[in-house]
Order: structure tokens, then sequence, then C-alpha cells
């Protein structure tokens, strides 16, 4: 188990009386990259959610995060590695933060939650990242409204990855996006892995961009698991029948 960076063993995920995800179970090594994928309300979301304690009840099985268990952590335990050691990237990053407060403000505040550093220190290392994503360092004084699509997922990028953590989330990062910015986005996070070695859980309804990121694809329908495997065993040998339709709407 301590060669992964997250376990999900069996895990069911509930709304109050509704379960959303039945049984789910994968595992991502240190550096792997794990495309969720599936049709909208598959569950892909909530998984997720879940991992990152935001949202939903694991009502049955376990969830390991580098070596330690995290399914239901209390809330400081929980405050202590989300944003530090499990970032975390939005659908519409743009919409995760106060429109009328500036950018640089708003990732320092979540920031000082976890580091003390000033404000100086942490325009130096956000200058680091900002130039890796090829994101201008006058965004921090700039007002999420004013930030094109493309620019948003950068910020949100920042914002998650910060705090160097070993863990990224990523939900839809580029639906909301054209393709041309699309793609540059996930060569982004491809660097950003290269880089700073980190895991990343990302979910999509495009398995396109699952076959062209990922190392471990887990494919879902209905909140159930339909197939989980490497990316050559989905793509050359797919066992399931929704599986295989996937593979041929994309192509």
């Amino acid at each position: 188990m301590f060669d992964n960076i997250l376990a999900v063993e069996e895990v069911s995920v509930a709304y109050g009386a509704k379960e959303i995800v039945h049984g789910v179970s994968f595992n991502l090594r240190r550096g792997e990259i794990l495309a969720i994928v599936g049709e909208s309300g598959s569950g892909k979301s909530t998984i997720l959610k879940a991992i990152n304690g935001l949202g939903g009840v694991v009502t049955d099985g376990q969830i390991f995060f580098d070596g330690r268990e995290i399914t239901n952590l209390d809330g400081n335990s929980r405050r202590k590695i989300s944003g530090e050691s499990i970032g975390m990237i939005f659908q519409n990053a743009g919409a995760s933060f106060c429109p009328v407060r500036k950018i640089g403000a708003q990732i320092f505040e979540s920031v000082a939650a976890h580091k003390n550093w000033t404000y100086a220190e942490f325009e130096s290392r956000a200058g680091v990242i900002m130039k890796n994503i090829n994101l201008d360092a006058k965004t921090l004084n700039e007002y999420p409204f004013k930030l094109s699509g493309g620019m948003a997922q950068r910020v949100g990028i920042l914002a998650a990855t910060i705090l160097n953590p070993k863990l990224l989330l990523a939900d839809e990062p580029t639906s909301a996006l054209d393709t041309i910015t699309q793609v540059s986005v996930v060569k982004e996070l491809l660097k950003l892995r290269e880089r700073q070695k980190i895991s990343i859980v990302i979910v999509t309804h495009h398995i396109g961009v699952a076959a062209y990121m990922a190392d471990k694809i887990l494919v879902l329908r209905d909140g159930q698991q339909i197939e989980f495997g490497t990316k050559e065993q989905i793509f050359k040998a797919p066992q399931e029948i929704y599986t295989r339709e996937l593979i041929k709407a994309a192509a």
C-alpha cells in the first residue's frame, strides 16, 4: 500500500439518503496520473470531493493517502492536508474566487492558513510557478472577472500547487475551454507532473484527454465502476461494452 500515494478501497458515497457512488476501488502510485472518465452524473466529481473531504458522506470503504487513512477525518485534521498535501483545481476555477477581491490576496489568504510566509515570500514563490505555466506575474493584481478561461484555469493551477502538494485533484479542468486552450492546459499539467513529481487524478468526460495524459484510467457509469486499468489495458483490450462505446465515440 505504501507504494501508493492514493488508495480507494470499495468506497461508496452518499448525499443524504441517496447513494451516488457504489463500491469503487482504485490506486495511484507516486508520480502517476489517473483519469476518471464517464458520462455526466456518473459520480466522477463525487469521488474527488470524497477524497478531499468537500462533500458527500463515505458510507462504506476506506480512502488512504500517503499511507494514512483519511476516510473520515475531523475538521482540523482535514484542513492540515487539504490545500497543502492535496491540492484541487475546480471545473471553473475563476468562479471559485471572490469576484471583487484581487487574485493574489485571495491565494495568499489560503496559503497563510498553512504557512507563515510574508506576502513578499508568497509573491516570490508564486512568480516561479507563474513563469512555468505561462501566466503573467501581474495577474496577482487582477480581479477574477477580468480573466479569460485559460488564464482562470492557470490561476487555479497556481492556487492548487503553490504549497507543493503530493497529490493534485483536477475536476474537469478543460471542459469550459476552447480546443486550443484545452491542449495548452493539459500540457501544463503534464509539465507540472514532471517538474514537481506530483500525482494527479483528473476527472474528464473526454476520453481523448485521458488517452493523452493518463497512466491509468477508471471508467464509471451511474456511480458504478465499469473498468479500471492502465491506459494500454483500457485502450488496447477494453473488457466492457460501455468502455468500447466511449472509445468509439471519441474516435
